[in-house]
């Protein structure tokens, strides 16, 4: 049996990290939410996730200046970050970030696999 991935997903609206976690853990993956971005560096220094998930709008420090501090980090920043908000310019914020992708919300089932799976190292 392969090694558990680990998706760390930053969210500020429950149901999505319940939907989220629930679509992931049955797929097999391991799960970490947080619904805040606040020290941020510590939060996935802790877990080291394999994929995150940030979503644009958090309570006090926002998805792109989280996404940034990631990506401006020296061991962090080879982690994919998959930005997803129900924004229209969703595909611009993430590109804004620095992210590695994006999921517009609402998705389904499917995207949200695919886009782990296209960006998980193999």
């Amino acid at each position: 049996m392969a090694e558990q991935k680990k998706v760390f997903i930053f969210d500020d609206n429950s149901d999505i990290l319940e939907l989220c976690t629930f679509i992931l853990e049955d797929a097999g993956y391991e799960i970490k939410t947080s619904s805040t971005s606040n020290d941020i560096i510590d939060q996935v220094t802790a877990y080291t996730p394999d994929i995150i998930f940030m979503d644009n709008w958090l309570p006090d420090v926002g998805g792109i200046d989280a996404t940034r501090e990631l990506k401006s980090h020296p061991t962090l920043k080879s982690i994919p970050v998959i930005y997803f908000s129900a924004n229209n310019d969703v595909m611009a914020l993430a590109d804004q970030a620095g992210a590695d992708g994006y999921l517009s919300k609402p998705f389904d089932i499917e995207e949200l696999e695919n886009i782990i799976l296209k960006h998980l190292p193999k």
